[in-house]
C-alpha cells in the first residue's frame, strides 16, 4: 500500500527546490502527481507506481492546500483509491492517477490550475 500526501500549494520557505511538486488535480477523477526527485521510472519504487495496477498495489492519495495556515499545520483530505492511468519522465516520475470517487468540488477548486 502507497499513502501519498500532497501539498497543493508550496512555498519556497517550506519546501526546498528538489520538493516543489507540481501536484494538481486534471478533473474531478483525475490527479497529476510527481514522485520524489530521486525517484526515476526504472527503479523498484518507479516500478511499483507504474505496475500498480497489474501488482494489485494499493494507492491512497491525501491532500492539503498548505502545509500550514495562521502557524496551525493544516489537516489532510483523503481523497481516496487512485489508480496508475500514465507517467511521463524520471526524476521525478509524472503520474496521472485516477481516483475511484469524485474529488469533492471544494477540494478540486483548490487543487485544480485551471480553476479560479
Amino acid at each position: 500500500m502507497d499513502l501519498l500526501f500532497i501539498t497543493l500549494n508550496k512555498s519556497e520557505k517550506n519546501f526546498s527546490e528538489s520538493t516543489m511538486y507540481e501536484d494538481y488535480a486534471i478533473s474531478d477523477r483525475l490527479f497529476h502527481w510527481q514522485s520524489q526527485s530521486r525517484t526515476s521510472d526504472t527503479s523498484s519504487t518507479g516500478q511499483r507506481y507504474i505496475n500498480q495496477r497489474n501488482n494489485d498495489t494499493t494507492v491512497l492519495l491525501f491532500v492539503r492546500e498548505y502545509k500550514s495556515e495562521n502557524g496551525i499545520t493544516s489537516p489532510y483530505y483523503f481523497l481516496g483509491k487512485a489508480n496508475y492511468v500514465s507517467h511521463s519522465g524520471s526524476k521525478p516520475i509524472n503520474i496521472v492517477w485516477e481516483l475511484e470517487e469524485k474529488i469533492p468540488v471544494k477540494i478540486h477548486k483548490m487543487s485544480n490550475k485551471n480553476v479560479g
